[in-house]
């Protein structure tokens, strides 16, 4: 099966002389590389070997799978240009031809994992939305958006974990860099942690969620891209979607541990003991250095090729970049105050000059340690995801191969002559 990683020239946004302006388009979901399947004859090499009413029946469901591939092509170039389908990709189309059926059946089962987290991340980024605006997206289609990313996640592990296992180690060294075993699972984990920040920024809005909730799916999050993150260090990351796959994890999981730090430390808060501030205080300024670095990973994300939009704060996030400073500048000067009080009616230290000298050093010591977040049982799994059943055509094959005689060969070939 030939595949191509992405659109074709035919439905590339350059076709028939038109000339439109660059676009850079923003991205909420990362949608790896969508593998379109190229028409190829089947049923010739199997004449003579394989029941005739077989051949004819997967030579119909694969120009089937061809035909629908073409049509989502179209509809996506029509939609909008996809942002991995960059100019050096679409001048250098590289194919990947293998003779093994589970390849092929890795291939349908992997795009059927793209299409949902392309349709996830077209519902977090409405077509009609303004560029750089704030991003609106309804309760409902966020709840599309979770059942699109766990639709993706139990593919891609079904992928790994049942279809992977059947395709011999030698052929799987010929794969291209996307369809290694640590990236689908990257992809697969990192499908279910989108899945927890939509659940979190769903949890930040409601007034009835608590912050030991909200701090759980905030550490869950953590977990879940640092697990997409270590699964890419086997694996071959030098390609431009390797190396955007690697910032965009790196990116988020920074994001994750500012919120989750931030959470933590306002659950720590909320302890009547000392050392609780003290550590709540730590946390928080963790939280907001990790946010200022979420920052910078966020632009290097943006600026790798292909090059993207940095995209407004959304969801938790929304609220995180002005809630997080606000809140360690609020939580340094209580500590501040709070250091200030325990010395007065006391004599300074001799070897100083001042009290307040005495005060900024225990806080600068203690600020050295950040403690550890809580680490929590995940509660999302891949959805279960099976082949359909055996068609019903197998019924009636007995195993045997299909015998041609030499008259009834050499009448196909003089078909095909025809057909030319």
């Amino acid at each position: 099966m030939g595949c191509g990683p992405s659109i074709p020239e035919k439905y590339s946004i350059r076709g028939k002389g038109r000339k439109r302006r660059s676009i850079i388009h923003e991205v909420a979901v990362f949608v790896p590389t969508i593998r379109i399947p190229v028409a190829s004859d089947i049923a010739h090499p199997l004449r003579g070997i394989v029941f005739k009413d077989l051949v004819d029946r997967l030579s119909t469901l694969r120009a089937h799978v061809v035909a629908l591939a073409e049509e989502i092509c179209m509809f996506i170039t029509d939609l909008w240009l996809l942002y991995y389908c960059s100019a050096h990709q679409r001048n250098l189309v590289v194919e990947c031809c293998l003779a093994s059926a589970w390849y092929e059946v890795l291939s349908v089962v992997h795009m059927m994992a793209m299409l949902a987290l392309f349709e996830a991340n077209l519902l977090l980024i409405p077509k009609n939305s303004q560029v750089g605006g704030e991003r609106k997206v309804s309760e409902d289609a966020k709840k599309d958006v979770v059942d699109s990313l766990l639709r993706a996640s139990g593919c891609l592990d079904y992928s790994v974990h049942r279809i992977l296992a059947q395709i011999p180690a030698q052929v799987k060294k010929s794969f291209p860099s996307y369809l290694q075993e640590g990236m689908l699972e990257a992809i697969s984990i990192q499908a279910l942690a989108q899945c927890v920040e939509i659940q979190l920024g769903l949890a930040s809005e409601c007034e009835k969620a608590t912050l030991s909730v909200k701090r759980r799916l905030a550490c869950e999050q953590v977990s879940y891209f640092s697990q997409a993150h270590y699964c890419l260090s086997g694996c071959d990351t030098s390609d431009s979607y390797g190396k955007k796959l690697q910032l965009f994890l790196k990116w988020k999981c920074m994001e994750a541990k500012a919120v989750a730090y931030y959470y933590h430390g306002l659950v720590l808060d909320k302890g009547g003991e000392p050392a609780n501030h003290i550590s709540a205080v730590c946390c928080l300024s963790a939280a907001d250095d990790l946010l200022s670095d979420s920052k910078r990973a966020c632009l290097s994300f943006c600026l790798a090729n292909p090059v993207t939009r940095v995209p407004p704060p959304w969801g938790v996030m929304k609220n995180m970049h002005k809630k997080i400073p606000d809140v360690n500048t609020r939580s340094f000067k209580c500590m501040g105050i709070c250091l200030s009080k325990t010395r007065i009616g006391k004599s300074p230290d001799p070897r100083t000059n001042s009290t307040s000298e005495m005060a900024n050093f225990t806080v600068g010591s203690t600020l050295q340690s950040v403690p550890d977040l809580p680490e929590f049982a995940l509660s999302l799994r891949p959805e279960e995801y099976e082949l359909p059943s055996t068609d019903s055509i197998w019924e009636n094959v007995n195993g045997q191969p299909q015998i041609q005689s030499l008259k009834e060969h050499l009448n196909d070939g003089e078909d095909e002559v025809d057909l030319k």
